[in-house]
């Protein structure tokens, strides 16, 4: 049995009572434990509180399925296991850590559940402080937590909502000029019932317009110097043919992806009397088959930002599957839309994105909607710190055993102070009111404990990427 003299040597009990003391001796037991031998485990039900009181320890965390070290000590008196005995919480109730003898050990075991009764009973207002720091940060911390969600989807929902409105948009204004085109075809086709066209010439030009048509849903895109230039000829063409008004024929059949030589068929198969008629006929046919198109790929777009929208939040999903890691980083960042430019450089952001995959990764073991919310926290990082300008690299690799996501921005970097601390909750960089400094410490939470995967950043002017390392194979229960 310890003394109490002993008991007043280890500076945890210097300040105790004798009656105090007292308990401690008769309730704690000496253990020796070999060298290499484990003191508590990681997850076991935390039945003891320990007092080293003579040895060197070790303590480790899970992390990605391996121990990972984070303190060694040789100091008497340092104490560890049901360290919050005090609570009656069920995240008191498991070791938050293990810990090793690296050396022959002897440590002081008090068990937790009468230790707590007589703890209270010594310190009662002790014991509601605690309590009351220990839960109300814990408490604090959730509802920041929700906010931080909230924060995050409000701009993602106003990102998507500005993404819908643009195709929207954009069918509406094509579905009015269509209406027009189909007005003008109308007209046209009383020329025709006069007889102005005979049987022959007009079973040539509807030839030729199935044969304009397929061209129109095929055509290529063009750069502006090829556009003026085919518009240019275009138009010549049209002078010399004597037909009023080509420079507003000419930019139609150009983006209809037509050329002299269609023209040129037009005018073999057509009187010279009616090629004028004929010609503005097709226009027409064209500008219908060019507003057709839009508006399919408006209501595409749409369907897409939908498909986006639904694989980010993984509605009627199950919460815990196979995933592909591609299809939740493609609907990010269809969410963050607005703030990036489209894949040919264009666009309304300024950010230019780079897509690395590597398609033969196969898909891995994830809650699908939590990662979405780690490539969320990331980007919108990224975005910010590039100050809504530069190049969003994101690629995709197999490092050993684990699926590689590294997402890389071209913004200033971050200084080695900042980045000893990135992962630590609510430390941030933003000014007040512009970030919680929960969403990397979420992003690790998600990733480390919920996925038994690794995050970590390399960063230097220029150059920032998150690294985020995720097993292929289902870790054990």
């Amino acid at each position: 049995m310890t003394t109490r003299a002993d008991l007043r040597t280890l500076f945890l009990f210097e300040a105790l009572t004798d009656e105090q003391l007292a308990w401690v001796s008769e309730h704690a037991d000496e253990v020796d434990v070999g060298a290499g031998n484990d003191i508590v485990v990681e997850g076991d039900p935390a039945d003891c509180f320990y007092v080293l009181y003579a040895g060197t320890v070790a303590m480790s965390r899970m992390i990605a399925g391996d121990p990972v070290e984070t303190t060694r000590t040789d100091h008497r008196g340092v104490y560890f296991g049901a360290v919050q005995f005090y609570l009656d919480d069920e995240s008191a109730r498991t070791y938050p850590a293990s810990v090793r003898a690296v050396t022959d050990c002897c440590v002081l075991a008090l068990p937790a559940r009468e230790f707590a009764a007589e703890f209270s009973r010594w310190f009662p207002m002790a014991v509601h402080l605690l309590e009351g720091m220990i839960l109300g940060l814990r408490k604090g911390g959730q509802i920041t937590a929700e906010r931080e969600r909230l924060l995050a989807l409000g701009k993602l929902s106003a990102g998507l909502t500005h993404e819908l409105n643009n195709p929207a948009a954009a069918a509406g204004r094509a579905a009015d000029a269509l209406r027009d085109k189909v007005t003008g075809m109308r007209n046209k086709l009383a020329m025709i019932a006069d007889g102005r066209i005979a049987g022959p010439q007009l079973h040539k030009l509807v030839m030729a317009q199935d044969e304009f048509v397929k061209k129109v849903r095929h055509a290529p895109a063009l750069s502006p110097i090829e556009t003026s230039d085919r518009e240019d000829e275009l138009g010549d063409w049209l002078d010399d043919a004597g037909i009023s008004g080509g420079w507003d024929l000419a930019p139609v059949f150009v983006a209809g992806g037509l050329e002299v030589s269609d023209l040129d068929a037009v005018r073999t198969a057509s009187d010279p009397a009616v090629l004028e008629g004929a010609i503005r006929w097709l226009a027409y046919t064209v500008e219908t088959e060019s507003l057709l198109r839009e508006i399919t790929d408006a209501t595409s777009r749409i369907s897409d930002l939908v498909l986006a929208a639904k694989q980010y939040s993984q509605m009627d999903r199950a919460p815990f599957r196979f995933v592909d890691v591609h299809e939740g980083l493609d609907a990010t960042l269809v969410m963050f839309g607005r703030k990036l430019a489209t894949a040919d450089g264009t666009g309304e952001g300024g950010v230019r994105i780079v897509r690395e995959y590597d398609r033969s990764l196969p898909p891995i073991p994830a809650y699908a909607a939590e990662l979405n919310q780690v490539w969320t926290n990331i980007i919108d990082n990224a975005v910010d710190a590039m100050g809504g300008a530069g190049t969003l690299t994101v690629r995709t690799a197999r490092d050993e055993d684990r699926v590689l996501v590294e997402i890389g921005d071209s913004g200033p970097g971050i200084p080695p102070e900042v980045r000893q601390r990135i992962f630590e909750p609510f430390f941030t960089t933003k000014g007040v009111g512009k970030g919680t400094g929960l969403g990397l410490d979420v992003s690790y939470r998600v990733v480390v404990s919920r996925h038994h995967g690794d995050i970590a950043v390399v960063s230097q002017p220029g150059d920032t990427r998150f690294q985020v390392r995720l097993p292929i194979t289902e870790a054990p229960a």
